[in-house]
């Protein structure tokens, strides 16, 4: 039989773990990049939006979505990742790990993030059809709208890592 004691305090516990998951999903949303980069960067919502905007037209279950945000390999450069010209020996032989909030993760080579490489650019998305993305999305989205099934398209983004193969 439950006492008046042990039901206040299974009422204030479920209160303070209720209390959590809002707070978690209104904290302000940020991804690291990480590993391999001249310099480590922790980028919100408000820094994206000051880089240069870009947008995607993605359809998925029938519908057509309009996603915006910033080229992934902008954020790269802005990392100091190699790119273009200076893509060559050693840094051929890197990728980047994505990684979400519920663990999810999808390995992309270097070479196939960049422009100058191969026409298949990846946006790092903070919006869908002009609202900011929110619930099962996460805040933040990777969207690879080339790959036929969609599987890279990371959603809950937390971390990109940049890592160096070595032999």
């Amino acid at each position: 039989m439950y006492t008046r004691r042990s039901l206040v305090l299974g009422f204030i516990a479920t209160g303070l773990i209720f209390a959590q998951v809002v707070l978690a999903q209104d904290a302000a949303p940020t991804v690291q990049i990480t590993g391999a980069v001249k310099q480590e960067l922790t980028l919100s919502a408000d820094d994206l939006a000051k880089m240069p905007r870009a947008t995607v037209k993605t359809t998925g279950s029938g519908m057509d979505t309009n996603c915006e945000g910033v080229w992934l390999h902008e954020v790269l450069k802005r990392a100091g990742v190699p790119q273009g010209g200076e893509l060559r020996g050693k840094a051929l032989a890197s990728y980047v790990l994505a990684s979400a909030q519920d663990g999810y993760q999808v390995v992309s080579s270097l070479g196939e993030l960049d422009p100058a490489f191969i026409d298949n650019e990846i946006l790092l998305a903070d919006t869908a059809n002009g609202k900011a993305l929110f619930g099962a999305q996460g805040r933040l989205r990777l969207v690879v709208p080339k790959d036929k099934p969609g599987v890279r398209s990371v959603r809950m983004l937390t971390k990109i890592e940049v890592v160096q193969v070595r032999k």
